[in-house]
Formats: structure tokens, sequence, C-alpha cells
């Protein structure tokens, strides 16, 4: 356990992009009533994802990472949840059947509600009114009483994230999940997509495997890892009075989790010395993620792991590689070698998102497909210059037919965008894109195997 730490105890140090709510009392309330309620998640749940992870870090796996931007309360719906879970179970399949390895799913949902802004208001008509923060602290619309900082919406942000956790739960263990089922993942709209023929090839030759298996007397109906899922959760720790106030002592070891998910993680913003983020975060035992960018010095990286990870425990670090496709090649070499250097067990994963927005000529924000392909790419040449793993993929994806990011096989183009850009905040991977995104991966992923086994030989 960490040692001179309490769940609050972030309180005496410096917290950015934390909302200012008006009526203190009423924050008081909500942060209470919160604390009387369920944990999300359990311990247990959280140490069997840090022990998946581990594994990832030593080589034996991958992280696959992906989910909404910023959950929103207007599109909670069940279809939502359950299309964005079957893009991500294709997503994994196409990746274990080619790399044939383990594929560790965690999706960006049941919590992902609040977004750091870069600015603490908006002006719209020459009205300013405070910047939009996530649907957990303030709303969408530009209107005054909308954008009012209001603590009652944790209690709503907690009631979808425990529905949302309840489906996924049924899904991953009630069947949906099972390899018989694999036929049945593909979305309707994606029948123009020429990956999808892809994944359907894939699709029969499981089915051939599983039919193989059973004729040899072993029933795959009687094989948990085939007719179900493991699948954990995970969000931006940021609204750390949500945070703390979901924070439970473990009955078994007496270790404190934070049980509004799996595993969380510290921004690009938030990541900086005496950061009340990070003091929270070195508390508790989930494990946790940690976004790198081109600001981030090697010494800085290295006292954020000595501050996160004294133990040097494998599976509680994941390393998030934020760069831009035009300098991941450049940036992140120095980061790999000092971490290898001081000999820190982590998962380097890549979020090839958030380095890659451009605005276009009629107004909409994007991702270019070919820059986030890029710095995928990128990504993996540096992990096979440098001789280690690159063990994870971190994007903002939905299983809805939107129109946010241009190109890809459906080829997307910057006047389609307005068609259906549907996000709360930053455009997301249609489930088309996704799934060319994972053959790419697994392509990826079988040049390191390929590697490996060269310098084996």
């Amino acid at each position: 356990m960490a040692t001179n730490w309490i769940p609050e105890s972030w309180q005496g140090f410096e917290a950015k992009h934390l909302p200012v709510y008006e009526d203190a009392t009423a924050l008081d309330g909500a942060v209470k009533t919160l604390s009387s309620y369920p944990p999300l998640v359990f311990a247990g749940e959280a140490r069997a994802l840090k022990a998946e992870l581990a594994e990832v870090s030593h080589g034996r796996g991958f992280l696959l990472q992906g989910g909404d931007c910023a959950e929103s309360f207007a599109e909670f719906h069940p279809n939502n949840i359950r299309d964005t879970f079957r893009v991500l179970l294709q997503m994994a399949a196409v990746m274990i059947f080619a790399s044939k390895q383990p594929v560790v799913k965690v999706g960006r949902m049941a919590g992902q509600f609040a977004k750091p802004r870069s600015a603490p208001t908006e002006t719209v008509g020459g009205v300013e009114l405070p910047s939009y923060l996530g649907d957990i602290i303030n709303g969408i619309e530009f209107e005054e009483a909308t954008r009012r900082n209001d603590p009652e919406r944790m209690i709503r942000a907690y009631s979808q994230s425990a529905a949302t956790l309840n489906l996924l739960r049924a899904f991953a263990g009630g069947g949906y999940a099972n390899l018989r089922q694999v036929h049945r993942w593909t979305l309707d709209f994606m029948g123009r997509s020429p990956w999808a023929d892809k994944f359907r090839d894939i699709a029969d030759r499981i089915g051939e495997a599983l039919d193989f298996m059973e004729a040899c007397g072993i029933d795959p109906e009687h094989a948990p890892q085939l007719k179900s899922a493991s699948f954990y959760t995970s969000h931006e720790a940021l609204l750390l009075p949500y945070e703390e106030a979901l924070t439970r002592q473990d009955s078994l070891t007496g270790d404190w989790y934070d049980t509004s998910a799996h595993m969380l993680w510290i921004g690009d913003r938030t990541r900086f010395d005496g950061s009340a983020h990070v003091e929270f975060l070195r508390g508790v035992g989930n494990p946790i993620g940690m976004k790198c960018g081109p600001s981030l010095e090697p010494d800085a990286l290295l006292r954020m792991l000595d501050t996160l990870n004294p133990g040097r425990e494998a599976g509680r670090m994941t390393l998030i590689a934020r760069f831009g496709d035009d300098k991941v090649e450049a940036g992140l070499p120095r980061l790999v070698r000092a971490v290898q250097r001081e000999g820190h067990p982590v998962v380097w994963s890549c979020d090839p998102m958030h380095g890659n927005v451009i605005k276009t000529n009629t107004g909409f924000k994007t991702r270019p497909f070919d820059r986030i392909l890029n710095e995928v790419k990128g990504f993996f040449a540096v992990h096979r210059a440098e001789g280690t793993h690159a063990g994870g993929i971190h994007i903002e994806m939905t299983g809805q037919d939107v129109t946010e990011c241009t190109g890809g096989a459906v080829a997307i183009t910057n006047e389609r965008l307005a068609d259906r850009y549907h996000t709360h905040c930053d455009p997301r991977l249609n489930a088309a894109q996704s799934l060319e995104l994972a053959f790419l991966l697994a392509e990826m992923l079988n040049l390191e195997a390929q590697q490996r086994q060269a310098d084996a030989a």
C-alpha cells in the first residue's frame, strides 16, 4: 500500500481541470451519497486485469482499449452499448486469430464522462459561457442554466455506469461473446466494407476450428474461455470528488481501490510533479494508465513511474503514447529507452487519436484515418527498433455508423462529415474503420512475432 495516503489526500495538492461548484453544500451532499453507494467494480476484478496486463508487459499479449471519447446522457441506449462491445469483440477476434496472442479487452465505457478543456469558457455569438466539461459536470447545450456545474450529475453518471456495467457483464458472460456467435458480431451497415468480407472469412475459419475441437471430443460449450469473454472498464480519473467517493478499502487485502472502474488513467494535462491527480492515483491498487506526449521528458516520466509504481509491479502501469503521426518516431524512442534502462515493467500502448486532430474547411474537427494508421505503424516501428514490445492500442471509437473521421475503406470525405457527426467531444472511428485498424494491428503483431523468432534463431 502507498504510504501517507488516504482517499482525500489529493486535496492538499495542485488540481488542474477540476470544475468549480457554486454550491459547496450540494457538492458535499452528492459526494456523501456516492460514498454510501455500492462499488461499481470489485478489487478482485481489478487484480485480475492487472495480472493480464502483467503478461502483456512481458510480451505475451496485447491490450485493446477503446470506446467513446465522452459518454453522454442523451446517447445512453442498450443498442449503443451492445454495438460498441461487439466491434471490440470483432477487433479482438481478428488480432487473436492472426497473432496467436491473447488480447486484453478494456472499454472506455461506464465512466468516461469528464473531459478537460483548453479554455474555461467559450464564446458563441458574443455570449460567453463556461466550457462544456462532460455530462457528469454540465450540459452540452449552450445555455446559462445548462452550463452551470451541477454536482447532482455525478449521481446520474453513477446510475448510468451501473446500468452499462450490468449489460456488459451480461453480454460478456451470458453467451453473446461465445465464439459460436462470431458471425453475428458484424453490424448490418458494415456489409459495404471490404473488411467485413475479410472478417467473415476469419469467422468461417474459427467455426471450422471449433468443429474440429468438437469432433475430437472437446465441447466448446464447456470451455469458459470460448463461450465467454473477460471485459473490463476504464476512464480518465479526472473528476476527483467522484473518484474519491467511490474509493473503497478491500476487505481481503486492506488495500484501497477506486471502484468506479477496473483501470484509471491520467491525462497529458494533469500529469505533472505535485499533481492532485497523481497523488490520488498513487494510492489506489487499480491498474493505472498515463498519457505520454511530446511535452514529456524522460526524467519526468521516470519520476512519475517511481511515484505511481515504486514497487515496480508488473501490470500496474500502462504508458499510452500520443504523439501524432509526424512526431512518434522522433519523440517516442527516448522515452522507451529511459524506461528500458531503468527496468520499469510497463505496457506500451499507442493512442493514435489525440495527436491527429485537424479542423476542416467545413468547420468540423476530424481525424484523418491515414494519419491514425501512420502513427500506429510508427509506434510499432519504434518498438521493433528498440527491441521492446508494442503492447496495446487506445482508441476512441463507436459501434455506431458515424461519419467523424475521414478516410478508410468506406472513404468518408470532408463533405460527408455532416451526415452523421454525433460525438459530444472529439471524432471517433466508426465500426468499419475500427475493423480496418484491427487488420493492420494483426499485420503489425505478426511482423513483431517474426522478428522475435528471427532473433531467437
